[in-house]
């Protein structure tokens, strides 16, 4: 048995915790000025509640990160401290959907203040019902999280250097949801220029797939959509490193900002009403990006 800690009890964190819980694993997380929603997830979880992140560092011999990408290097910056002031050298893995090089800078600090770091990049939707998680990790002493293998997780180390997770973990998010974000501009132009009913039409007929693809994915993204703009942000920095254009997913950015605005953001994906036909959906969007433009010109 390892003990495990886990910084973030949201929709993925709280599942990966269960997994490694059941799994036999002792699982611990801070949730010092955390929500009543995070609180429940935790105990839902079997995850331990330490008061100090301090605690955490000092008992737990594997740490993962899995938070919103925005808060990816504050929350590090915190636990730099910790192992500063525990004298910690546990293993640091940053699971958050990051550029490589912020994944690099987090890394530089973590190992400049005792501990030792990994990579990570997770692809899949959160562990249940014996689905899992693909946790691309990189960097040295991977076989150290040998223990995660299997429960709610398939490790998949790719390589030694710091930052191929996460990159790998870029790669595959500018299509998933940068080709979601593109669908829903399509249904809001088509909206806009009253199109809408033609073209799904026309959808149904000649792209099938891309219709319904469309009608899954356009619903899904507002209870997501605060926490995915940040992603997206990553996401171009990622682009932009590369020397490569980085207007696709600043769209997807404005895309995702502006569906964070309208009520249906206000659900989780526990909570939220898919049954919303697909028009009105396309229109509470199309409102939120056309005022969201018109404040920002």
């Amino acid at each position: 048995m390892s003990t495990i800690g886990i910084i973030g009890m949201g929709g993925m964190g709280h599942r990966v915790a269960a997994e490694l819980n059941e799994g036999g694993h002792r699982v611990l997380t801070c949730l010092a000025g955390r929500s009543d929603l995070s609180r429940t997830r935790a105990a839902q979880a079997g995850a331990l509640d330490v008061a100090t992140l301090e605690a955490l560092v000092d008992e737990a011999g594997i740490i993962l990160s899995i938070m919103p990408p925005e808060d990816a290097a504050s929350v590090a910056a915190t636990i730099n401290s910790a192992f500063k002031t525990t004298g910690s050298n546990a293993y640091y893995v940053d699971c958050n959907a990051v550029a490589p090089q912020t994944s690099q800078d987090i890394g530089a600090g973590i190992v400049d203040s005792g501990g030792r770091f990994i990579d990570g990049g997770i692809i899949g939707m959160p562990p249940q019902n014996g689905q899992r998680i693909r946790l691309f990790v990189s960097g040295p002493d991977l076989d150290a999280l040998a223990p995660l293998d299997g429960h709610g997780i398939d490790l998949k180390p790719i390589g030694p250097t710091i930052g191929q997770a996460s990159g790998i973990k870029m790669c595959y998010a500018a299509l998933t949801k940068g080709q979601m974000t593109l669908h829903a501009a399509i249904l809001m132009l088509a909206h806009s220029l009253d199109l809408l009913g033609p073209l799904s039409a026309e959808l149904e007929l000649s792209q099938n797939d891309a219709w319904q693809r469309m009608q899954f994915t356009t619903p899904f993204i507002a209870p997501d959509s605060g926490r995915w703009v940040g992603e997206m942000n990553e996401i171009a920095a990622t682009f932009r490193a590369a020397h490569l254009p980085t207007g696709f997913h600043d769209a997807a950015a404005q895309v995702f900002e502006a569906a964070a605005t309208t009520p249906l953001a206000a659900a989780t994906r526990e909570t939220a009403d898919f049954s919303v036909p697909l028009s009105e959906v396309v229109a509470l969007y199309t409102d939120a990006c056309q005022k969201a433009l018109q404040r920002n010109n």
